[in-house]
């Protein structure tokens, strides 16, 4: 079977690397840096809140940029709160918004109603006029359960949509084959996802570009512009101010990127490709 570079016209030993832009419309300030490393940095994808208040403005903004729906069931940030937009109580934390924790949302959600607003959210970002060209999970909380993955899974083959998934040692810890599970609907994903873990996305980026393995990559950042709207809501402001200097700002990632031999593409050529089969 031909690999997902090869349906993409690659050959198997190329190295193609996604950088996606998570959180678009969760700020003001998100969606100004998320649109500048899209626009004038080296960001080739990004992932829309839908249930976040900047949602709208973000549309507002659009021009029909490589952008996907970040599916949302989870708002961890302590004062400044998100919840669903079909109003599911199971969805709800008695705080006003989204449960903060993964485990939280396993544990009291009503399937049906999970169900129920990741369509939601989907058909909304439609509404706005989003050309979305893929799928992925805010917190990684879809994938991680068998009955979050089927809905999950049945969203991507409907929308006809590739999704972001972990790498197949995330698969052996949890015990079930999301990949393959996925494979064999027709959905495509990524071969590596990249990220950093804690502070910042400098380093890790530039360690996922030092041992880039063939096939495709993700790395996903989190990029917005300092603001005080910014360092008012988000206990990890400066992260996120650093991953906006390093998609717009630092063109040594670039020089990395070429290094690597990486070719930069998007969630869109999965897309296309996932459509022509």
């Amino acid at each position: 079977m031909a690999s997902v570079a090869e349906r993409l016209g690659y050959p198997p030993t190329a190295k193609l690397l996604i950088l996606n832009c998570d959180d678009l419309g969760s700020s003001h300030a998100a969606n100004v840096g998320v649109y500048e490393a899209l626009r004038e940095g080296a960001a080739t994808s990004a992932s829309l809140m839908v249930p976040c208040a900047w949602a709208r403005e973000a549309a507002a903004r659009y021009r029909g940029e490589d952008v996907g729906v970040h599916l949302t069931l989870n708002a961890e940030w302590e004062v400044y709160r998100w919840g669903p937009i079909t109003h599911a109580p199971s969805l709800l934390d008695g705080d006003g918004g989204f449960p903060r924790t993964v485990e939280d949302l396993w544990d009291h959600a009503d399937l049906e109603e999970v169900a129920k607003e990741l369509r939601a959210q989907v058909e909304r970002a439609i509404l706005w006029g989003f050309d979305v060209s893929h799928l992925d999970s805010h917190m990684g909380c879809l994938h991680r359960r068998p009955e979050f993955f089927d809905i999950y899974l049945a969203l991507a083959v409907e929308f006809e949509l590739p999704i972001r998934l972990s790498s197949s040692s995330t698969e052996r810890n949890i015990g079930f084959p999301f990949r393959d599970l996925a494979a064999a609907e027709g959905v495509l994903f990524p071969d590596h996802l990249a990220h950093a873990r804690g502070a910042g996305s400098r380093k890790a980026l530039e360690r996922a570009l030092f041992e880039l393995q063939p096939g495709i990559t993700e790395f996903f950042a989190h990029p917005a512009a300092d603001t005080p709207e910014l360092r008012a809501l988000a206990p990890d402001w400066a992260t996120r101010v650093d991953d906006h200097d390093l998609l717009v700002h630092d063109h040594g990632i670039q020089v990395l990127a070429e290094r690597a031999g990486a070719v930069l593409i998007g969630y869109r050529d999965l897309r296309e490709a996932m459509r022509a089969s």
